[in-house]
């Protein structure tokens, strides 16, 4: 146990205590809904190993599950086990339906962790709600944070919208005679951007953006998209997308001799999936927000909760590049839920699963840039609302201003 006492596992128990956290979470009678016993906690998800988001899938979901193998070598949580039944939906919302009506009705999980989508965790939205299933999803989509009509569903990463602001507040007041064209993938997550940026635009949205297209996920290619936005005369690139297709719009940019100022959303910007397939040489200068720390710069070298990270990656997932965003992301996330299932004491029922969940104050797990805490209420599940700007300068993302939040 001695390597394992380094760990963050160790210090999120540490920060349980620090945080005045009361034992009543492990008083009392044992309760247990379904998927809980004395020996495990049962949690199932749906994610893209394979389909048009699978980039997301190998990199950020087999993170989590790997992870959740470290907790089990290592006594697991609270003397329990934890079973992670992680299925592939090809990102198909028909699919993922399927597969999470099997893990509730058949598989009797606790919960759904950190599904992978936004339009494959709005298909079970509804369903999940009924059931009063526990539903943790990975989409900064506003639907997720609606916890008056679907109380049981969580967004686990920042909002969309959010991000779509903070970068249109940037443009007001940085770049004089904006001309913006935006790209945007045709579901709520694109959408979201799309909405963060005119509200944060404001009265001056209808005369910035001169032109904005859609694709869809399906779609082989955005080149005809990206010519259309061109034509336009913009100078910036607002660009809500997936990796894929950030890295076709990065590389048919340069090909165009297109130079605006490209803002590129969170959920495209990794750099292993999106701006290595493009071109680095073709990428310096984009500029997109993060609350994490980046596992490529050497400014963290000597952080504690980098190197526990470092040595994760080492022994679990020895053939993955630990920079990408993707994987230190997942990485946050299962720290996330290993956090609230500590919480949870002995009470594992779905009830007090939310409950825990809804009611985190001031939390800070390893990776996350100094500053950056996680906060929910019964109101407002939203577990990261704070970003920071970021500027790929051809090796790495590096940060610049202040942490902002909303």
């Amino acid at each position: 146990m001695r390597w394992f006492s380094g760990t963050p596992y160790a210090a999120l128990l540490m920060l349980e205590l620090a945080s005045g956290m009361t034992t009543g979470a492990f008083a009392g009678d044992k309760q247990y809904g379904p998927g809980a016993s004395d020996t495990e906690i049962k949690l199932g998800q749906t994610t893209a190993y394979s389909g048009p988001a699978s980039a997301y899938g190998n990199l950020l979901s087999k993170t989590q599950v790997f992870y959740v193998r470290m907790i089990n070598e290592h006594g697991g949580v609270n003397g329990r086990k934890i079973t992670l039944i992680s299925l592939d939906d090809g990102y198909s919302p028909p699919k993922t339906i399927e597969l999470t009506r099997r893990l509730v009705e058949q598989d009797n999980v606790l919960g759904i962790f950190d599904s992978l989508g936004t339009a494959p965790n709005a298909a079970i939205q509804e369903y999940l709600n009924e059931q009063h299933v526990p539903h943790f999803a990975v989409s900064g989509a506003s639907r997720f944070n609606d916890p008056a009509r679907h109380p049981w569903s969580m967004g686990v990463i920042a909002s969309y919208e959010t991000e779509g602001r903070i970068y249109a507040k940037y443009i007001l007041r940085n770049i004089k005679d904006a001309k913006i064209a935006v790209l945007y993938q045709n579901d709520d997550l694109g959408k979201d951007y799309f909405k963060g940026l005119r509200e944060g635009l404001g009265d001056q949205a209808e005369t910035m953006i001169v032109k904005a297209t859609s694709y869809e996920l399906t779609d082989p290619t955005i080149d005809s998209q990206i010519i259309t936005l061109k034509a336009s005369g913009a100078n910036v690139l607002f660009d809500a997308s997936s990796p894929k297709f950030a890295a076709q719009a990065i590389r048919k940019a340069f090909e165009l001799d297109w130079r605006p100022t490209h803002f590129l959303s969170l959920t495209g910007n990794s750099i292993p999936a999106a701006l290595v397939p493009a071109g680095v040489e073709k990428s310096i200068g984009i500029i997109s927000a993060s609350s994490n720390k980046d596992p490529g710069d050497p400014m963290w070298a000597s952080d504690k909760g980098m190197q526990d990270y470092l040595a994760f990656m080492k022994s679990y997932i020895p053939d993955k590049d630990p920079s990408d965003l993707l994987i230190s992301g997942g990485y946050n996330l299962a720290q996330l839920m290993l956090f609230v299932l500590e919480r949870c004491g002995d009470n594992l029922t779905r009830e007090n699963l939310m409950y825990q969940a809804t009611h985190i104050h001031n939390a800070e797990f390893s990776l996350l840039l100094p500053g950056v805490k996680v906060n929910t209420s019964p109101t407002n599940y939203r577990a990261f609302n704070q970003l920071q700007l970021e500027k790929f300068d051809g090796k790495r993302w590096v940060p610049f201003g202040e942490i902002i939040g909303e």
